[in-house]
Order: structure tokens, then sequence, then C-alpha cells
């Protein structure tokens, strides 16, 4: 495994320049975009990295997987009430479906239905912030992972259309929080800087039905850990999730600080992190890595 890492961190060197750094967000854009890093994590406690594993990056909207699952606990089958189960093919932070569809968004992957999801979590705990950040300690077991407040703030100051989003869907009664507060715990998850060590620790419960192997804690049941899958597969890359399931097939989940994380159950998660984006807002040489490892190692769902 360690010599395939090594191979991919040379094969994908002539893809850097083709992407753009996130400068929407001015803290991201300040990031060096010939950064890489990669980290396989297995189930039974190997772990294999390469390039700049060890530096921390803001994780973005893979954020909301985490919320996700916390919502699922919360809600059950009631959260499914208030956000959809389907692609979008959309971008990530469009209005365009929520004025025909009430207010309920697609899918709790793009930023709409993240807040709807982080709202359940904010009407639910006095203090949403320890909880959500409490809950990623513990699946990755670093017990140091903090909000990268700059990040929080620098999305807080450009936030003019994930605003329009939370009272968009408060108009239709989807949104039960004041929409300030709301943005402001969805800025700080996404904000949440780890490492790709970190990152690919945090999301083992995911292949490994539910149990997060380090500490043998039931996170989420084995269905539901399924199902988190499923929505990953189906809507994790944004409108760019059938050509990623083409290229790499694993269930994964991007961010535009440049990670991206898949699993494939049974065996391993798998954190890759480079900055530059492609134009659907997913790592551009983190999926070209992606594609090959598992061209390399021939392990897919497929």
């Amino acid at each position: 495994m360690q010599e395939i890492l090594d191979r991919i961190l040379v094969d994908i060197q002539p893809y850097f320049g083709m992407g753009e750094v996130a400068d929407y967000i001015p803290e991201l854009a300040k990031v060096n975009p010939k950064s890489f890093a990669m980290t396989v994590e297995t189930i039974d406690g190997k772990s294999y990295s390469c390039g700049e594993f060890d530096q921390k990056f803001s994780i973005q909207s893979i954020s909301k997987v985490f919320v996700l699952s916390m919502a699922m606990e919360l809600l059950q089958d009631q959260l499914w009430e208030r956000v959809g189960r389907e692609p979008s093919g959309t971008a990530f932070n469009s209005l365009v479906q929520l004025e025909t569809e009430q207010g309920i968004p697609r899918n709790p992957f793009i930023n709409a239905g993240a807040l709807v999801t982080t709202d359940t979590i904010i009407q639910h705990f006095s203090n949403p912030y320890k909880e959500i950040l409490s809950f990623v300690q513990n699946l990755s077991q670093n017990f140091d992972i903090q909000f990268d407040k700059r990040v929080a703030l620098s999305e807080f100051q450009n936030s003019d259309r994930n605003s329009a989003l939370a009272h968009f869907m408060k108009s239709f009664g989807n949104i039960e929080s004041d929409p300030m507060t709301l943005l402001d715990v969805y800025f700080h998850h996404c904000s949440i800087a780890m490492t790709t060590q970190d990152l690919a620790k945090s999301f083992l419960f995911l292949a490994n039905g539910g149990v997060n192997p380090p500490t043998g804690e039931s996170i989420v049941s084995k269905l539901k850990a399924k199902r988190v899958n499923s929505l990953m597969l189906t809507s994790g890359l944004y409108d760019n999730v059938g050509d990623f399931a083409y290229r790499v097939g694993l269930p994964a989940k991007s961010g535009v600080g440049g990670g991206i994380v898949a699993v494939l159950p049974g065996e391993f998660s798998v954190a890759v992190w480079s900055p530059e984006l492609n134009l659907s807002g997913n790592s551009l040489v983190g999926t070209k890595a992606l594609e090959l490892f598992t061209s390399y190692t021939e392990k897919s769902i497929f």
C-alpha cells in the first residue's frame, strides 16, 4: 500500500496547475495550491500516508457528513421530511430547486441540505459548537482538533448566498433557528481543521458498519452507515458525482478546501487533500489521485 501511495505522489505531478483554489473565501485563497497529502487508514489499524499528511486544512463541506450522522441519530426517519435523498444536478450553493420544491433541499450535502441538518443540531443542544466538535474529535481520537476561526469569519463575511438559502428555507418553515445563528454554527463546522490522517480515521466508522475501530464504540447503526455511504455515492461530489463514481468508484465527500475522503466498506477509508479545484468545486488533483488509487489497488465498490 505504501508503494502505491508513493507511486501516486509521482504520477499526479503533471496535474498541478490545472485547477483553481477557492478564492471566494479569502482565507482559503491563501493556501499553497501545490500542497498534496494522502492517507489510507484500514479498519484493522494500519496507516499509510504520503505528501504533507501532517498539514491541517479546512475540511469545509466534508463536515456535512458528521452533522448528517448526528442528525440521523437525533431525528431518525423524521429527518427525511425536511431534506431529500436525491442528487441535485445543480451547484452546491444553488437556490434554483428550493422555490419549486417548497423549501425542501434535494439532499443533505448541498449547502441548503446541510443548513437543515445543522438546524436540527441547534434545536437539540444548548451548545451545538461543542457537540459537533466533540463528535469529530472522538471519531478521529485527536482531541486537539479545533475550528479555524479565521476561516469561519471569512465565510461569514462572504455569506450572501448561504444567507439567502437560510432565509428562503425559513420562509417555508423548514428552518427553526435564527438564520444568523444557524449560519455561524454552519460556518464553524465547515471551518474545522484536520490532517488527512485525522480525516481518514474519522471516517473509519462508515467503513466498519457504524462502529469506530479505535474505540469499539457504535457511532451509528449498520443500516445508517450504509445509508450515509449511499448518499455520499449519489450526492457527495455535487454535480460532479456521476463522473467521480465512474472514475473512482467509492462513496466519498469533498470540500472546497481541497479535501476528499472516501470509504470502501469492510476495508478502509482514504483521505486526500490538494487545494486546486475543478469547475464543480472538487479537488482536481485529489480526484485524479483517488482514480489512480482504485486503479492501482483494483479496489472499489464496483
